[in-house]
Order: structure tokens, then C-alpha cells, then sequence
């Protein structure tokens, strides 16, 4: 597994005919966010648009998936506003470029998913949260299995895929050995968790 923060310009040899999936963790604002955490966040997906350049000898990206986004084309590029507003430049970028944005959701899985999450944030007693949560388990598992399925199926011998994911989420991920898999992790994204920590000390 390469990562990105740790290499300047791949050698395209090396990666040419195989597989390769390109990873970047869909940082995005949580409600009422501070100015500080805001600029993290945009100088984040601006590091992410320079590496991804410096990424693309190996591979030049052919297709787009995000998590939440059960369409494609425009209609796909509209969800995504609605679930990370700050990554549709990085992605607009790549379409322009001749990329496509395909669907990596699906109603199937994604809803019952959000619904059972939904409900264990307001659960209160440990009988039903136990139930509950072996249903998120059962509807969480399903949602990564299609995903893993849809992004094994659209990745093509030497082409280079993007993905944009909560990282906890890809690592569950079983991809094929073949898959040569790519973490992009500017210097922001260290910056980022660091600030995250301190302020989850800071609210305990």
C-alpha cells in the first residue's frame, strides 16, 4: 500500500497494467465549526487537488466514487453538494479532465444503514441499544460489501479509480491483491486529526 504523503512522483513503470485505487478520507465541516477548523478543512481538499496531480503518472484517474452518492453524472455531482460541498472541486477538476462520477451507494443498503445509525443515537436503554446495534451491524456490513463489490467491478485492468471515504470505513474494505491501493494524505490531514483530538480533551 503506497502513501502518497510519502513519495513525491511514482514511478508510472512500476504501477503500469495494474489496478489502482486512489484514496482520499472525505474530510468535511461539521455544524457550527470554527474559522480555524474551516480553513484546515479547505486547505485540506487544496492539498488533496495537488497531490492527487502529482499522483496521476502512475494513473491517470478514469472514474470517481464517493461515499453517499447513490448517482452519477450530474445528478451525483448535486448529492455530493449536499454531503461535501468542500470536495466537489477536487472532483468537478477530475470530470473536466475526462473522468466520470459513478454511483457507489445504493438505496438498498445505504438507507436501512442510516436508519439503524439514526437509532442509536437516541436509544437510551442498553436492552434496545443492544438490538439496535445488531442491526446497524448487519445493514453496516451489507453497505460495505456493495461498495467493495462496485468499486472491484469498475476497476479495470490499469485503470486508476478515485475514492473519496471516511478512512475508518475503506480500511474495512477487502479489496483483491491486485488492487494497488493509494493513501492520499497531505500535511493538512495530520493537522486536522491533531486539532480533533484537542478539542475532543478539551470536551471531556
Amino acid at each position: 500500500m503506497a502513501e502518497l504523503g510519502r513519495i513525491e512522483r511514482p514511478d508510472a513503470s512500476v504501477f503500469e497494467g495494474k489496478r489502482k485505487l486512489y484514496c482520499v478520507s472525505n474530510v468535511y465541516l461539521f455544524k457550527d465549526a470554527p474559522d480555524e477548523y474551516r480553513e484546515l478543512v479547505e486547505r485540506y481538499w487544496e492539498e488533496v487537488a495537488l497531490h492527487l496531480k502529482k499522483l496521476e503518472p502512475a494513473g491517470k484517474i478514469g472514474k470517481i466514487f464517493c461515499e453517499g452518492v447513490k448517482a452519477g453524472g450530474e445528478e451525483g455531482l448535486e448529492e455530493l453538494t449536499g454531503i461535501n460541498r468542500h470536495a466537489l472541486p477536487v472532483v468537478r477538476e477530475k470530470i473536466e479532465e475526462g473522468a466520470v462520477l459513478l454511483p457507489l451507494e445504493s438505496e438498498e443498503t445505504l438507507g436501512p444503514f442510516i436508519d439503524w445509525r439514526n437509532c442509536l443515537a437516541v436509544v437510551r436503554t442498553e436492552e434496545v441499544s443492544s438490538r439496535v446495534l445488531r442491526f446497524y451491524a448487519e445493514a453496516y456490513e451489507k453497505r460495505i460489501g456493495h461498495i467493495q463489490e462496485v468499486i472491484e467491478r469498475n476497476t479495470g485492468k490499469g485503470e486508476a479509480v478515485l475514492l473519496i471515504m471516511a478512512d475508518d470505513d475503506r480500511m474495512r474494505l477487502r479489496l483483491p491483491a491486485d488492487v494497488e491501493v493509494f493513501l492520499v494524505t497531505p500535511p493538512s490531514y495530520d493537522t486536522l486529526l491533531r486539532w480533533l483530538r484537542e478539542r475532543l480533551k478539551e470536551s471531556t
